[in-house]
């Protein structure tokens, strides 16, 4: 069972004020390719998993941005470790 759940904003500079979605949906698609469970919100995107893991995914976030282009990224993150075992499900089924 995963022992933590992690929420992250990322807010690339972009040069030109160029459209930031498509760097937003490019750090998307690192979370994607980790093959991790992951739920897109309208402010934000939460990630399940081992704490490690999803530090590391956040680190190949930034890096992702970094190579599109991006001088600088703010990333807004919000982390629940519970080593017993933690998942969304467990925060959200009373509103499902």
């Amino acid at each position: 069972m995963a022992n933590s759940l992690v929420s992250i904003q990322i807010i690339p500079k972009t040069e030109n004020n160029d459209d930031v979605y498509t760097y937003v949906d490019a750090a998307i698609a690192v979370i994607d390719e980790a093959d991790i469970k992951y739920q897109v919100n309208a402010l934000e995107t939460t990630m399940e998993g081992e704490l490690s893991e999803l530090l590391h995914i956040i680190q190949k976030m930034n890096d992702k941005m970094v190579a599109l282009g991006a001088p600088n990224i703010i990333s807004q993150v919000k982390i629940l470790h519970q080593p017993a075992g933690i998942t969304m499900d467990t925060l959200t089924e009373k509103y499902r």
